[in-house]
Order: C-alpha cells, then sequence, then structure tokens
C-alpha cells in the first residue's frame, strides 16, 4: 500500500509539473505580451515597460520558467530595490492591478467556493445515487420512468437557467429564502445555510440526473452478473446482497466521476457564482477575465487544475481500499 501511495504521488508531482509547464507556455509564450496581461487594458507605455522588467521578461525562457517553480515552491520578488514586490510561497503570481498576490486573493475567496461545491455534492450523491438504485431495483415502473425523466431534465436545463427560476421563485415571489450572500459558517450558521441553499440546489440539479442514470446503469448490470445469482442461491438476505454484491460494484465508476467534478467545483463554480453574485473562485476568475488581469487568470487555472488532479489521487486511493487488486495492478 505503501509503495502504492508512493508512485501516485510521484506520478502527481509529474503532472502537476506538466501542468505548470502548459499555463507558463500559454501565458507567458503566447504572441500577447504578457506585461501588458499583467498591467490590464488601460495601461500606459511607460507602466508596461515597469512591469516588463519587474517580471523579468528581459531573461531567458528558460530563466523565466525557473522563477516561475521557485516561487511556488518557495516564494519570490518582482523587482529589485526599494520597489522590489515579495510574493510568498506558494507565489501563483502578484496582481499589478489590484497589488496583491494571487495567492491570497484565491485563498480570500476558497471559503465560497468551498461552501457551495461540498453542500452541492453531498445533495447530488444523496439524491443521485439513491434515485438510480432505487430505479434499477423498480425497472420500467412508473418510479423509474419518472425518475430517469426527471434526471434528463435536470441534466439538460442550463445551469444559469435554473439559478434565475429560484431566484425568482424562492426570493421574489415566495420570500422563502434571502439573497445569497457571503457569510462567513463560523459567523452565522443559519445565515450561511440560507445563502447557500439555491446554488446547491442549482448544481445538485444538473450533477444528480448524472448521477442518477449512471447509478442505474451500473446497478442493472451489477444485478444480472452471476456473482449475484450465486449470493441469493446461497440464501443471502436481499438487502445484503444488494449492499454488497450489486450496489458496491456500481459505485466505482461513480466515485472517479466524483472526484473529477468535486475537484472541478473546488477550482471555481463558474456560472453559479456569477449568477448568484457569490465571492468565490470562479467569479474571481470572471473578473480577471473581464478586466484582463492575466496573473489572476494564470493562478486560477493552476489552482483549478490542482483541485483535479488531487482529486483523482484520492479517487485511487479510494480504488484501492475498495479493491485491493487496483494495488496489485496499480
Amino acid at each position: 500500500m505503501i509503495l502504492y501511495v508512493l508512485r501516485r504521488l510521484a506520478a502527481t508531482t509529474a503532472i502537476l509539473l506538466v501542468i505548470c509547464a502548459a499555463t507558463f507556455a500559454i501565458f507567458y509564450l503566447m504572441p500577447a505580451d504578457p506585461a501588458q496581461g499583467a498591467c490590464g487594458k488601460a495601461c500606459s507605455p511607460e507602466r508596461i515597460a515597469q512591469i516588463r522588467t519587474t517580471l523579468g521578461l528581459n531573461h531567458s525562457v528558460f530563466v523565466q520558467f525557473r522563477d516561475y517553480l521557485v516561487g511556488i515552491v518557495a516564494g519570490r520578488s518582482y523587482g529589485t530595490g526599494a520597489r522590489a514586490v515579495h510574493c510568498p510561497a506558494p507565489c501563483l503570481g502578484f496582481s499589478f492591478q489590484t497589488d496583491q498576490p494571487v495567492w491570497r486573493m484565491l485563498t480570500d475567496r476558497l471559503p465560497v467556493s468551498v461552501s457551495i461545491a461540498m453542500g452541492a455534492a453531498a445533495l447530488w450523491l444523496i439524491v443521485g445515487v439513491t434515485a438510480g438504485a432505487i430505479s434499477a431495483l423498480r425497472r420500467g415502473s412508473l418510479w423509474d420512468r419518472a425518475a430517469m425523466t426527471a434526471a434528463l431534465g435536470g441534466v439538460s436545463l442550463p445551469v444559469y437557467f435554473t439559478a434565475l427560476v429560484l431566484q425568482y421563485l424562492l426570493v421574489v415571489k415566495l420570500g422563502l429564502l434571502p439573497y445569497p450572500q457571503a457569510i462567513a459558517l463560523t459567523a452565522d450558521p443559519v445565515g450561511w445555510a440560507q445563502s447557500m441553499v439555491m446554488p446547491w440546489i442549482t448544481l445538485a440539479m444538473l450533477y444528480a440526473g448524472i448521477y442518477a442514470r449512471m447509478t442505474r446503469g451500473e446497478m442493472l448490470d451489477s444485478l444480472g452478473q452471476n456473482y449475484v445469482r450465486t449470493a441469493r442461491a446461497k440464501g443471502l438476505p436481499e438487502s445484503a446482497v444488494l449492499r454488497r454484491h450489486a450496489l458496491r460494484p456500481a459505485l466505482m465508476p461513480i466515485v472517479t466521476i466524483f472526484g473529477m467534478d468535486l475537484g472541478a467545483l473546488l477550482g471555481g463554480a463558474l456560472i453559479t457564482e456569477s449568477v448568484f453574485g457569490l465571492p468565490g473562485v470562479g467569479k474571481l476568475a470572471a473578473d480577471a477575465i473581464n478586466s484582463a488581469d492575466q496573473p489572476v487568470i494564470l493562478g486560477v487555472t493552476l489552482f483549478a487544475a490542482a483541485f483535479v488532479v488531487l482529486a483523482n489521487v484520492a479517487v485511487d486511493l479510494v480504488y484501492a481500499l475498495l479493491d485491493p487488486r487496483v494495488r496489485a495492478v496499480g
């Protein structure tokens, strides 16, 4: 198990290094001027020249990439002398438009994104897996047809449409919930939950349909396997047959897609946060795109990619715990 974990960590390090190289190439080696991107749309030529020197763009590409990687691990300073700007580790860049390290901007917004992602993930897992399992057990029934129709509808509706409809119904028309706002969980748990309900439902409606259909398909495949018939022939209780021999194999693909979906959401739910006006990582990315703040866009890209990679590592470890054959192969 230890060797398996070490191999996965080594592979993760290599993947993150490739991601860093790819994002560096896109943002620093493309035809657009990185200094212009760091300074923003309305910037004087003198300011652009100053930022080009501060960023070290007059050095070779290899030196720039080396400084870029060192900054992530140990921090770095932009410029020299009294006008130098220090960016502590992990330095994902420095926004010259806001005069803040990108990492600080990300961590300030992260609690909102985590609140949205974790709550929505719990909701869509419970609803999606439960609905899919019941549909598989009642194949062809009215419940099965209704649940799969609802799942298809939830997947088909755009996130922004669902968000706007929920705001109109629950806030404007019925007055059941306040408009979402960023409230710390420790400061006001009730207000925090009320502000998160609509973003949770919006995302859960999208993902629960996918998980319900996937769970149903995997459960039907498991129920038709020989080992399920053998377990029933041995006289095992039906609940044990379903739980141990049908549901557990069906959950393996669910674990895979859940790791990717949760990792992506932790990197920011851009549309959901923008529609509800919540200051999460996704909203930060949208604002950075509008203002052409290139260091922030680069930092959010790396941040989101790291979450997806680490979530997949967690999935691999869960696989190893659920199925010993994975450790032998991996």
